[in-house]
């Protein structure tokens, strides 16, 4: 059974003022802000500590996290789905997420989620926790792409620890509204949970996190309007690349939530390309390249997945109108 985990955190100037339970959140990003207010938690001082305090700088502070419970309830007794399978040995596992597909078990997702298919042909290391067992990144349910997770305790930690650090490569790509007039950009902007709608991620002038994103045009068509990006996360802020492109003039396709799609289907002349536009569900963003060292070995990884059915579908409708 595994043993409780001791961390301890040491606060630096630019995490002066912010709450405990804030600071320890992007300490700890696999676990969430509910989770971490349930550990215990002390100042190494041995004075007490409250997650409503605001911290300084040169504070440090152990938190012990319980150990999770070594079965786990999300198990599924027969996969939902077949699993591409990319990479597998003793501690990760590599797959290809399709679009559509929910992380892992919560509100209104009780079945057919990746952990639980998953979980149907191999074991994941219990640090996750109880329902996400061996996450140590996410996707959001409609992009797909390349994940890792782990299966051994040790490869748990490590590979938090690389996420953490953004030791690693993460590229993307993406179709998007609108037609730079770059090659490549760097976009920069903190970004945070809009006050607005708490389901959405916005830009802010101050506070929120640090958020970095290379980007490189790939392809153009002018005619329907169209470009294909290529994106680097340089850092791993929820929504990242659909806020960053959004905001500056380029969301991406069939986004409902940052794409604006309403408001530019009416400059759409291509029947085939508007058919397309209207009834497909599921942002056009796939995570192309994950790059890491393996957390036992060390040695370099590289996983690359080509663009799922329906973007490549949709590359064919753009090619199609551009040269009708």
């Amino acid at each position: 059974m595994s043993e409780i985990q001791e961390r301890i955190f040491t606060a630096n100037d630019d995490d002066a003022g912010v709450r405990l339970d804030k600071f320890l959140s992007a300490q700890m990003p696999e676990y969430s802000r509910s989770e971490i207010q349930k550990f215990t938690v002390a100042r190494t001082d041995g004075a007490a500590a409250k997650m409503s305090e605001r911290v300084r700088a040169g504070d440090a502070y152990r938190v012990e996290i319980p150990a999770p419970a070594v079965s786990c309830a999300v198990a599924a007794p027969a996969p939902d789905f077949e699993l591409d399978i990319l990479y597998e040995d003793d501690d990760i596992i590599v797959i290809n997420k399709p679009r559509g597909v929910v992380m892992y078990p919560s509100a209104g997702n009780h079945t057919g989620t990746l952990v639980q298919n998953i979980l149907a042909h191999t074991h994941l290391s219990a640090l996750g926790g109880e329902t996400r067992p061996g996450v140590v990144h996410r996707l959001d349910k409609d992009t797909s792409g390349v994940m890792v997770f782990a299966k051994s305790d040790a490869a748990y930690r490590e590979l938090v620890k690389t996420f953490a650090a953004h030791d690693l490569t993460r590229k993307y790509v993406t179709f998007v509204w609108g037609l730079p007039n770059w090659e490549s950009a760097d976009i920069t902007g903190n970004i945070a949970r809009s006050s607005r709608n708490r389901q959405k991620m916005t830009m802010v002038k101050s506070g929120g996190k640090p958020a970095h994103t290379e980007v490189a045009v790939a392809d153009t068509w002018s005619r329907s309007r169209v470009s294909l990006l290529r994106c680097r996360l340089l850092t791993g802020r929820t929504h990242q690349i659909r806020v960053h492109l959004s905001v500056h003039g380029f969301p991406v396709l069939c986004d409902p939530v940052y794409g604006r799609g309403a408001a530019r289907l009416g400059s759409v002349r291509n029947p085939e390309l508007l058919e397309f536009l209207k009834t497909h569900d599921g942002q056009m963003l796939h995570a192309e390249v994950l790059e890491f060292n393996h957390p036992t070995t060390g040695a370099p990884m590289r996983f690359k997945s080509r663009m799922p059915d329906d973007m490549q579908e949709l590359k064919a409708i753009l090619d199609d109108a551009q040269y009708a």
